[in-house]
């Protein structure tokens, strides 16, 4: 007789089931987390921000920044409710992150066209982005700096943001794994499948 269990899989078979869920999971997280990046670094570049920089734009900067914030509480949300909450992580920190990037480097790109004084060379949309980059990574290789007081105060705008979303946002979001995990833990385990198939045959009488 076979050893397998009425299930049709071995202990062997259903570790393996696991380890290829894990996989796929895996793989769909990194897919996202880069569709993400790609999505936003692409409509970065395509959108007309030709505009200037004026109270209009300051505005949609805040609202920009107020749509991060709304995404990451949406994020932690989803991190404590998700089967992978490590991997779903990944996701919420990469669409949070290029996010931040992005609009500062919008914003970036268009005071420099509105005052080509702002910094110490002109920007183009590349030259933005790098400088957002290097100042989030505190690099500071000073090839390009705000001159104007509009840009070293946005520049210390983000480097404020910068360092609540390393420091903050980085141990909510550990916390919300933490949580989805335990809350994993609680639950209880499935109840073996029945038979259902079967059907009780009554006793003959002698």
């Amino acid at each position: 007789m076979s050893d397998t269990p009425p299930g049709g899989r071995d202990g062997n078979g259903t570790a393996s089931g696991q380890a290829r869920s894990r996989r796929r999971a895996t793989l769909v997280a990194v897919a996202r987390a880069l569709s993400v990046t790609v999505g936003l670094v692409t409509a970065y570049y395509v959108l007309p921000l030709d505009e200037r920089l004026t109270a209009g734009t300051s505005l949609l900067l805040v609202c920009g920044l107020l749509a991060v914030l709304l995404v990451f509480c949406w994020e932690v949300r989803a991190i404590t409710r998700s089967p992978h909450p490590r991997l779903k992580a990944i996701e919420g920190l990469a669409a949070t992150l290029v996010l931040f990037l992005v609009l500062f480097a919008g914003s970036y790109y268009m005071l420099g066209r509105s005052a080509p004084d702002s910094f110490s060379e002109p920007l183009t949309r590349t030259d933005a982005l790098y400088f957002t980059l290097t100042t989030f990574a505190t690099v500071g290789f000073g090839d390009i700096t705000p001159r104007s007081r509009t840009g070293r105060i946005l520049t210390m705008a983000q480097m404020t943001g910068g360092l609540l979303l390393v420091g903050i946002a980085a141990r909510v979001l550990a916390s919300a794994v933490q949580a989805g995990l335990t809350r994993q833990h609680r639950q209880p385990a499935p109840p073996p499948p029945t038979d259902t198939g079967r059907t009780e045959q009554p006793d003959a009488g002698p």
